[in-house]
């Protein structure tokens, strides 16, 4: 698998986690907003070909999910 494949699969998978979590308050709701703002700046990044920067900002969004779902 090269860099470019793995960015898109973390990608998949950041919203195939995201599609199972539902926030329950408007600070989990700002997190969430966070998150998928990440995930689609590492789309625009990967589609300039940066794929380091791509695969900082889709790693950050995971991060943020995780959190979410490590506090409940």
């Amino acid at each position: 698998m090269n860099d470019r494949e793995r960015v898109e699969k973390d990608i998949e998978m950041f919203e195939k986690n995201l599609s199972k979590y539902h926030p329950k308050g408007d600070k989990e709701k700002e997190i969430v907003d966070m998150a998928v703002r990440y995930s689609e700046d590492a789309k625009f990044y990967l589609e300039r070909g940066d794929i380091m920067t791509a695969f900082g900002c889709i790693n950050y969004a995971h991060g943020l999910l995780d959190a979410l779902i490590k506090l409940e």
